[in-house]
């Protein structure tokens, strides 16, 4: 595993608990509103954080630390991932995934291992407007519906979260998403903030109005629904 940045503490990305977040290297999208584009578009060019350091510092934070969350880049493009998980989990770590949803057999793998504790995945628009929203020219949904079923029938806590996009979102995609996903458990709309490393332009968060109104319509479809990050 490739670590190219590491939060060492996080009370946001682990829901509950006191946590840690690494950050792995390489995307499969280009989504414009991405806000690690480093990590996207040149992860080699990145510094890299051995795993000897990774693993020193999770030591020195038993007690302290509850998790670790590996997200990235997408975490599941790396052949080490389940070896990671194995040896963060041996030292008593929970461990939330952070995913987009196009490896299911990996995602698969490590449910029916027991080695997620929790699971986040970027649901990125309806399914028609998927491809666009991800910066490619076509995509193949399948495998990112195939993981959503999976995290659906699972026993492990899981979340799907939105990142609102005033140039790519509307209330209709709200409902569409609303019906592919309906019956889940945990579902955050998620406001868009410029980092400065993203990968598109001139792009904008919605209104807090707005995004009350994407919340309205999503409301029937989940067992629980609620904004992040608009303070």
């Amino acid at each position: 595993m490739k670590i190219h940045g590491i939060n060492k503490l996080t009370l946001l990305d682990y829901p509950g608990k006191l946590a840690c977040l690494l950050f792995t290297g390489h995307c499969n999208y280009r989504c414009p509103f991405c806000h690690n584009a480093s990590l996207v578009l040149c992860p080699d060019t990145q510094p890299v954080i051995s795993d000897p350091e990774i693993f020193d510092f999770l030591k020195k934070r038993r007690g302290v630390l509850e998790g670790v969350c590996i997200s990235g880049g997408e975490p599941t493009l790396h052949q080490g991932l389940e070896e990671f998980i194995k040896k963060i989990r041996e030292l008593g770590f929970a461990v939330k995934l952070d995913t987009n949803g196009t490896n299911p057999d990996v995602l698969y793998r490590l449910l029916e291992q027991g080695l997620l504790d929790m699971t986040a995945m970027d649901i990125k628009n309806s399914p028609e407007k998927y491809a666009l929203t991800c910066g490619l020219a076509h995509i193949d949904l399948e495998p990112v519906k195939e993981s959503t079923a999976l995290l659906m029938k699972s026993s492990t806590a899981y979340e799907f979260r939105t990142t609102l996009v005033q140039e790519f979102h509307s209330l209709s995609d709200m409902e569409a998403i609303g019906q592919w996903l309906h019956g889940a458990s945990h579902y955050y709309l998620q406001s868009f903030k410029d980092s400065g490393d993203l990968i598109g332009h001139d792009l904008h968060a919605c209104s807090k109005e707005d995004l009350l109104h994407f919340l309205d319509v999503a409301h029937p479809h989940f067992q629980h629904v609620s904004l992040r990050g608009t303070e």
